[in-house]
């Protein structure tokens, strides 16, 4: 869709151009017929100028008529690099705000190339073509799935979605540490709430079922069913509870019955540390207390040949050995499908702590928290005998970070700031980093690097 938009934006300027060169033409004729006027310098220069843009825009335009649709894809990723300073001259919400808007309406760059082979990989039995996806708190209404999973995203993952719609924390409430490729963000949740967006996920799922079943294309099919229920991408769905709530078990619950249908998996939040009260649910007893009345709520829906969605917990990475030992057994003794690893932190680690912006309150995200996250990411796996997925999320800017933390456990990987700062060129740059990373140490496959670095 991109594609066309744009070749159709050169083609009306070319002709557009065409049309008032020949008009302006015809009228200096008529009139040099009467007199023949010294032509002033600053006309010249202006006529110079206008001769070398059409001639840009002609080249242009035979460019984009001549190369394949790849070629052409890769330069309207490059070409959003500069957007970005645009975004970084307006306030952090603002711009986080206008890039969902734009990734809902299509006015994102669409990946058109398949991934390197070596990216796909098999987790839950959903098929993934790359392992990078986007992290909870970007998309939180569901309001652009579509748009993110066409970047090139593997998987997308929305929410924190709450029971109740609510505003979350008073704004200001987003900081940028830029030199230090960080955020700070203390949202608190801030949500439509479960109606809303079931309501969205409803639609889309009800799209791409139509798509399905009007298909008469053998590969239009075979594109559909090596996605999930978001269409060619794997879709999760993060639940968090709201902030008045007393009975948390319950908001998890509602969130399960309302909105596991449309999710491939589900996420939940017990790490946020903008909650009040929300990182006490990592507790061991707790903690089981909680996943058990979810897994039960989930189980006992209908589900088809499929099965019922794979069911997660997000944790924190300020936790301690103990903390991290209670998790795991847990999550062993209960079979939990996975583990997102790691939330925000509310520690200020170097060089955030020397930026006075470290001392806003709130989860830091970003480069800074990469080390921290990683070494609890690792310990975790160590800790379940890789025995159980884990999504690695943290400070990722890179393939070779991406391949960092999949040597340290991860099958999969989330990005957020990494992507706010960089946008959709990002994405490509990092899953071809990312396959030279696996060809290089002679992996043939993500699967087969998993926890390299802990056996």
């Amino acid at each position: 869709m991109a594609t066309r938009a744009s070749r159709k934006l050169i083609s009306d300027y070319i002709t557009k151009r065409a049309i008032s060169s020949s008009v302006g033409s015809c009228r200096h004729c008529s009139s040099a017929a009467a007199s023949s006027p010294k032509i002033p310098h600053f006309s010249m220069k202006r006529r110079l100028l206008t001769g070398a843009t059409i001639g840009l825009v002609i080249a242009g335009g035979a460019y984009v008529s001549t190369v394949d649709e790849a070629t052409f894809c890769g330069w309207l990723f490059s070409a959003t690099k500069l957007v970005n300073p645009f975004f970084a001259l307006l306030d952090a919400e603002v711009a986080h705000r206008l890039a969902v808007t734009a990734a809902s309406r299509g006015w994102v760059p669409r990946e058109k190339r398949p991934d390197p082979a070596n990216l796909g990989l098999e987790v839950w039995g959903r098929k993934f073509s790359n392992p990078i996806g986007l992290a909870a708190g970007f998309d939180k209404n569901a309001e652009a799935v579509e748009g993110f999973l066409g970047m090139g995203f593997g998987f997308v993952e929305v929410g924190s979605v709450t029971p109740v719609p609510q505003e979350g924390n008073p704004k200001s409430r987003i900081f940028r540490l830029r030199k230090e490729g960080a955020i700070i963000n203390r949202c608190g949740f801030n949500s439509e709430g479960i109606v809303a967006v079931a309501k969205r996920l409803g639609a889309q799922h009800g799209k791409r079922k139509l798509d399905e079943t009007s298909s008469t294309s053998p590969s239009s099919s075979e594109e559909v069913k090596h996605g999930g229920k978001a269409g060619p991408g794997i879709l999760g769905v993060n639940l968090g509870k709201n902030k008045t709530s007393e009975d948390a078990a319950a908001d998890y619950v509602q969130g399960v019955h309302t909105l596991s249908q449309f999710a491939d998996y589900l996420v939940i939040n017990v790490s946020s540390p903008n909650t009040p009260g929300l990182r006490m649910l990592q507790g061991r007893k707790q903690l089981k207390d909680l996943v058990k009345k979810i897994q039960a709520a989930r189980d006992e829906m209908q589900w088809g040949e499929e099965g019922p969605p794979p069911l997660l917990v997000k944790i924190a990475p300020d936790l301690s050995r103990e903390d991290l030992e209670d998790i795991a057994a847990v999550a062993l003794a209960l079979c939990l499908d996975g583990l997102i690893i790691s939330n925000t932190t509310i520690s200020r680690p170097d060089p955030v702590n020397k930026n006075p912006v470290s001392e806003e309150a709130g989860g830091l995200s970003g480069k800074p928290l990469f080390n921290l996250s990683t070494r609890i990411l690792k310990e975790m796996y160590i800790l379940t005998r890789g025995k159980i997925p884990l999504i690695g999320c943290g400070g990722i800017s890179s393939g070779e970070d991406a391949y960092e933390k999949i040597r340290a456990g991860a099958s999969l990987l989330q990005l957020y700031t990494a992507f706010a700062y960089g946008g959709p060129a990002l994405i490509p740059q990092m899953k071809a980093e990312l396959s030279e990373c696996l060809e290089r140490d002679g992996f043939k496959s993500v699967l087969e690097a998993v926890g390299a670095d802990c056996r």
